[in-house]
């Protein structure tokens, strides 16, 4: 019995590694550019996320208040006691929301109380280009329905 065993050690050869870095390159510019046409639409889902917290805290509001603030009062009745008509009467002290955040182009988002494209208020982001209207990308986000 042949008690020493012969280990053969092999790596890998350099066509190995060139056809893998071959492929990883191929791979990276096909999926890299897929990747990168997407920031637009992170920044949609981005702002709808907002519009739907923003929409709850305004609902939050409203079973205190008994009313969604006026366009007047806008969303910083959601994290200061508003003035004016209508009275918010049982307004919670601690607020709606912390601060109101931007939309993810930098814009505040837009209220309108009655709305014109939903039932009760629209709650809205002008998008990329930041003006009323467009389309694709720059078009309006808002709690209406597309």
């Amino acid at each position: 019995m042949n008690t020493c065993s012969k280990s053969t050690q092999r790596g890998f050869t350099l066509i190995e590694i060139m056809v893998v870095v071959v492929i990883i390159g191929v791979l990276g510019a096909i999926v890299v550019p897929q990747f990168m046409s997407r920031p637009d639409q992170a920044k949609v889902t981005a702002a709808r996320t907002d519009i739907q917290a923003i929409s709850t805290a305004l609902e939050m509001y409203r079973l205190d208040t008994f009313n969604y603030p006026s366009t007047q009062q806008g969303l910083d009745a959601l994290s200061k006691r508003p003035s004016g008509t209508p009275v918010a009467k049982n307004w919670n002290p601690q607020g709606y929301l912390k601060s109101l955040p931007l939309d993810p182009w930098g814009t505040p988002y837009q209220y309108a109380n009655p709305g014109t494209h939903s039932a009760g208020y629209d709650l809205f982001s002008f998008g990329a280009d930041g003006v009323a209207g467009g389309e694709g990308y720059a078009a309006d986000i808002g709690n209406w329905s597309e």
